[in-house]
C-alpha cells in the first residue's frame, strides 16, 4: 500500500530484565516490556491523573544481544520499531491477537557508561539499508566510505544563532516523560 507507514518511537523504562532466547537456527531473540506514562487533568475533579501504558517489545539478532547484555529493569530507553500483530487460537478455538513492537533500534538514555545504543542490521530482504545502521562490513571499507564523502554540515553549523532580546534560558519543561508524571514512583 503506497503512502502508509508502520513506525513506533517510545521513551520509557524497562519493566523487567529482558529475556533472551535463541531460535533453532541460532538467531537471538529478546523480549521485554517498556512502561510509558502520561498525565492529564480530570475535568470533574481538576486533579492530575497519571496513566501508565505497558508495551511488549521483541528484538532480534544484534539488537537482542545488546538489550540482554546492557539493559535491565528500570533503565530509561528509547525504542524505535514497528507494530506487529500475531494471531493465535486459545484452547477453545477462539482467535486471539497480540500486538507487540518489533524493535529495530534500542538506546539506553540514562547515564550508565558503555551502552549508548544499538541500531539493528537491516534484514537481507530490505529494499535499502538505512544510513547509520550497524552492518558487518570490514572496518577499512567503512573508513574509506567516510573519507570519500565527508559531511559538510553538522547540527551545530546549521543551528540558528540566538538573537538579542530572545529567551535565553526558557524552561521548556522536563526532558523525559518520566520526569513529568512521577515515573519514579513505579516500583522498579
Amino acid at each position: 500500500m503506497a503512502g502508509s507507514m508502520n513506525k513506533v518511537i517510545l521513551i520509557g523504562r524497562i519493566g523487567q530484565d529482558p529475556k533472551i532466547s535463541y531460535t533453532t537456527s541460532g538467531q537471538a531473540v529478546a523480549s521485554f516490556s517498556v512502561a510509558t506514562d502520561e498525565g492529564y487533568k480530570d475535568r470533574n475533579s481538576g486533579q492530575k491523573v497519571e496513566k501508565t501504558e505497558w508495551h511488549n517489545i521483541v528484538a532480534w539478532r544484534g539488537t537482542a544481544e545488546f538489550v540482554s547484555k546492557y539493559l535491565s529493569k528500570g533503565r530509561l530507553v528509547m525504542v524505535e520499531g514497528k507494530l506487529q500483530t500475531d494471531k493465535w487460537q486459545d484452547k477453545n478455538g477462539q482467535d486471539r491477537y497480540t500486538t507487540k513492537i518489533q524493535a529495530t533500534n534500542v538506546q539506553g538514555l540514562d547515564s550508565r557508561q558503555g551502552d549508548g545504543g544499538y541500531q539493528g542490521q537491516q534484514d537481507q530482504y530490505s529494499p535499502q539499508a538505512q544510513q547509520g545502521q550497524y552492518n558487518q562490513q570490514p572496518q577499512q571499507s567503512q573508513q574509506n566510505q567516510y573519507n570519500q564523502h565527508p559531511q559538510q554540515n553538522t547540527y551545530n553549523n546549521n543551528a540558528p544563532q540566538q538573537q538579542n532580546g530572545g529567551p535565553q534560558d526558557e524552561d521548556l519543561g522536563p526532558a523525559f516523560p518520566s520526569e513529568a508524571s512521577g515515573m519514579d514512583e513505579v516500583p522498579f
